[in-house]
């Protein structure tokens, strides 16, 4: 198997290409820019998130094989599929933001992580609309990737925990988290697209924490495997509300349970949420 610093190049080469096929369904200069949108589990999927999907699944077993790592993708994923039985799974996201796509917000993100045992240990994250990549590997930093180069990043927060700015979806609003969020000791919010997208800002200094509260539904490993390393590395935190790690490819693709990912005061933030979700006086509850 190659070593993870091949890797990492053949990871990037195939997120640019992603990001310029997916870039041409956006702007409709692809060669059949019709989205033809469709629902699976009352989310919209389109023709441009299964074009992408082949294009990544079919360049990265083309560069690595299939003997050495598993594939896991949104657009190829069937339910209640089992572990994939490699050590080494690729999780894919091939447009992350779907309804920010459509809805042309510019907020849309494709998420590559490659999984050891059940953790991230490689991730690019590209954002199309700014032409620009977020790539780590575990333990060596993350990098922010455009035309002119790579340049490390790293959060620097010195916010007090009130001036915090949290980073929130536009269309995953549900009771549990709005209380959340009115409860919390910072009030600032900035509206996103896209998890890879909020993990960006957060990693640029635009924002400072992003949460996720499932419900009847949850996020899926694709969503977040990718964006949680690029933060990790920059020196950002993303776990639980009880501060345990997130796991991937386990058996059960849906991150279940209250996440959070924050630059900083992570350990009080969760305290916090956790405090204020057990005086809820409602128990529905839902996804962001």
């Amino acid at each position: 198997m190659k070593d993870l610093s091949e890797i990492l190049i053949i990871a990037r080469e195939v997120a640019w290409g992603a990001s310029k096929l997916l870039g041409s369904y956006y702007h409709g200069t692809a060669l059949a820019p019709d989205l033809d949108i469709k629902y699976k589990d009352n989310e919209p999927v389109t023709v441009a998130d299964i074009a992408v999907s082949e294009y990544i699944l079919s360049q990265l077993k083309a560069a690595l094989g299939e003997a050495d790592f598993g594939y896991i993708s949104e657009e190829t994923y069937k339910s209640q599929q089992e572990k994939n039985p490699h050590e080494w799974v690729w999780i894919i996201d091939p447009l992350d933001g779907t309804k920010d796509f459509i809805n042309k917000t510019g907020e849309y993100a494709i998420h590559i992580a490659l999984i050891q045992g059940t953790q991230p240990i490689l991730a690019v994250v590209a954002i199309p609309e700014t032409q620009t990549l977020y790539y780590a590997i575990r333990g060596g930093g993350t990098f922010r990737e455009t035309a002119t180069g790579s340049v490390a990043v790293r959060v620097n927060c010195t916010k007090n925990i009130q001036d915090l700015i949290l980073v929130v979806s536009r269309s995953h609003r549900n009771d549990r988290l709005e209380y959340l969020l009115q409860h919390l000791p910072c009030q600032n919010q900035k509206a996103i697209g896209s998890v890879g997208c909020k993990i960006a800002a957060i990693i640029e200094q635009q924002a400072d924490v992003y949460i996720s509260l499932s419900g009847k539904s949850a996020p899926k490993d694709w969503d977040m495997a990718a964006p949680e390393l690029i933060l990790t590395e920059a020196g950002g935190q993303f776990t639980h509300c009880d501060c345990t790690p997130l796991a991937y490819n386990t058996g059960d693709i849906h991150q279940w349970g209250d996440l959070l990912a924050s630059n900083r005061h992570h350990q009080v933030l969760c305290r916090e949420a956790t405090k204020i979700l057990t005086q809820f006086p409602n128990h529905s509850s839902g996804v962001d």
